[in-house]
């Protein structure tokens, strides 16, 4: 019966399998490129989800704006893994913010999350391993505990290529080391 938010919702994907496999009262998606969150949008009412998924655009730093302070239970965010000196960056725009902090970092999702989320709200995050430490190190800025993390491989033998972690607002230290999971 959570209410959710999703940021960086991209084409919508996660809001739409989150109606699939919770019991999540209602899911809003935010995503910045305008576009991106019309086809997101189209995806919702293609599938006749649209009393269960809003999509709102708009910048995930004006948040606190749009939904208020304490709103939502759980936060959900795939967000862009490059930080904004890191890789080459795609020349096409609606790529490269998908894909770099360019719109927003990842200290901006956290602190956003910190505001949004009610006490014992969870915060529940994909990334890259080498942004590990930041992202651990940020989150306990902001007073959300790391709870949980799992390591994605492609496949046994191989170095991990993505990171889930969970975490929750106001919460005591303590984090549990979920099986790594395998994608092959």
């Amino acid at each position: 019966n959570a209410e959710v938010l999703d940021l960086c919702s991209g084409n919508g994907i996660i809001p739409l399998l989150l109606t699939e496999k919770t019991l999540a009262r209602h899911i809003t998606g935010l995503e910045i490129q305008e576009s991106v969150a019309e086809m997101a949008g189209r995806s919702v009412k293609w599938n006749g989800l649209e009393e269960s998924i809003e999509i709102r655009c708009g910048d995930l730093k004006d948040a606190e704006e749009i939904f208020g302070r304490e709103t939502f239970d759980n936060i959900t965010c795939n967000p862009p893994y490059k930080a904004p000196n890191a890789g080459l960056k795609n020349p096409d725009s609606v790529e490269m913010v998908a894909r770099h902090e360019v719109a927003c970092t990842l200290e901006d999702i956290i602190a956003v999350s910190s505001k949004l989320l009610q006490t014992s709200g969870r915060l529940c995050m994909c990334h890259r391993p080498e942004r590990l430490a930041e992202l651990i190190s940020l989150m306990s800025k902001y007073k959300i505990e790391p709870k949980r993390l799992r390591l994605v491989c492609q496949r046994k033998g191989e170095e991990p290529w993505l990171i889930l972690v969970e975490g929750k607002r106001c919460a005591k230290a303590g984090m549990r080391i979920d099986p790594v999971l395998y994608i092959e």
